[in-house]
């Protein structure tokens, strides 16, 4: 929870990744990879992914 003087507060966002053909591209290697990416680029900017 972040909080100034008067005001506190808490951001959550969720995200999906859906691309058009993701049957084809998505179950397989891509996932993983890009699975990789987005915790290296959550860990970088010092974001907790909760689920």
């Amino acid at each position: 929870m972040n909080s100034l003087a008067h005001t506190s507060w808490e951001c959550k966002y969720h995200i999906v990744f859906a691309p058009k053909y993701r049957r084809q591209v998505i179950y397989g290697k891509m996932k993983a990879e890009i699975g990789k990416i987005l915790r290296e680029l959550c860990e970088r900017k010092g974001i907790e992914i909760i689920a």
